[in-house]
């Protein structure tokens, strides 16, 4: 829908401005487009404090352009009062007296490419998997249990994703202890439960493994 602003070197022009722009960075869209452009020409100079939303869209603008544009005018000067006097005949030739009618000149495939060229200039993301701290309490089946042997079959299951880190011996009762074991995962690639009722209550190590408890999960 065509958006049309009149007078925009009157306050009258300028309030409707600033209602428009009211919780918007730019005219269309989020980013500087032929619409902030268009506007910008028609509108003198910085919108006062009394104009918030316009005089904020008018210095993102004028940040913009002078960074695409550097350096200082040299030989070129306006009044005060009104527009320069160069613009009047083009002005005139319109007779629209300040009426300023937005996207009518922007084709579909204007868009497009303008959308595409802005894609293009962000950085593709590189998504990064999560990891995880866990403590495991892995229980022999009695006292009897070679707990040296219990822990190298813990150990050599290996998968991507999976390292084995510091353990001790915890006594359990009558005698019986359980190797408490610290493990870090990559979270895309090895899950927990799989590791437990896959590999490590499965042969071989249920040989030695009667169970095996979480007893912490941590993001790091």
């Amino acid at each position: 829908m065509a958006v049309t602003f009149s007078n925009l070197h009157t306050k009258s022009g300028l309030k409707s401005l600033d209602e428009f722009l009211s919780g918007k960075t730019y005219i269309s869209g989020d980013h500087l487009t032929k619409a902030d452009i268009k506007v910008y020409a028609f509108v003198l100079e910085k919108p006062g404090d009394s104009f918030p939303n316009a005089s904020k869209w008018y210095h993102t603008v004028s940040s913009q352009l002078a960074a695409s544009f550097p350096g200082k005018a040299q030989g070129v000067r306006f009044g005060s009062g009104a527009a320069p006097a160069e613009a009047a005949p083009a002005k005139a030739a319109a007779d629209d007296d300040d009426d300023l009618d937005l996207f009518g000149d922007e084709t579909e495939e204007e868009k497009k490419a303008a959308e595409e060229r802005e894609a293009a200039k962000k950085p593709a993301k590189k998504k990064e998997s999560g990891k995880s701290s866990v403590l495991l309490d892995v229980k022999p089946w009695d006292d009897e249990t070679d707990m040296k042997k219990l822990e190298e079959a813990v150990r050599a299951v290996e998968m991507p994703g999976l390292l084995w880190g510091a353990s001790k011996l915890a006594p359990v009762g009558y005698g019986i202890k359980k190797l408490q074991i610290m493990l870090t995962i990559v979270d895309d690639l090895v899950s927990v439960d799989s590791l437990i009722e896959e590999h490590l209550t499965v042969e071989p190590c249920n040989e030695y493994i009667q169970s095996c408890d979480i007893v912490a999960f941590n993001k790091i």
